[in-house]
């Protein structure tokens, strides 16, 4: 399982938390461990301001888009927008799925560091 973030899976101060600390913190709460990819860039707002990194164009690849979170299961289901995100987790939590909750260990970048 991996989870396509920004920069960082940390709750922020804006209205509504931080959309890759809550799909992550839903995951986790799931019993999920996803491997965290961090994608850098920007890719939400007007497409002439985005900042595209190559983890923005692996994302845009998988799921369509440039903007993150992006999850994608071990069975290769994309889900995107950290609110899917949560809903996917409270509907498929790790004990009722018989998934492993050891998918990943620690963050990397998207260029696999």
């Amino acid at each position: 399982m991996k989870l396509y973030v920004c920069w960082t899976t940390i709750q922020t101060p804006r209205p509504g938390g931080h959309p890759c600390h809550n799909a992550h913190e839903a995951l986790r709460l799931a019993g999920y461990d996803p491997e965290v990819i961090k994608v850098r860039g920007l890719g939400i707002g007007p497409r002439f301001a985005h900042w595209i990194t190559d983890g923005r164009r692996e994302v845009e690849r998988i799921s369509g888009q440039r903007a993150v979170p992006v999850l994608v299961t071990d069975d290769g289901e994309v889900v995107a927008d950290s609110q899917r995100i949560v809903e996917w987790a409270e509907v498929n939590p790790a004990h009722r799925a018989g998934a492993p909750s050891t998918s990943g260990s620690g963050a990397r970048n998207a260029s696999g560091t």
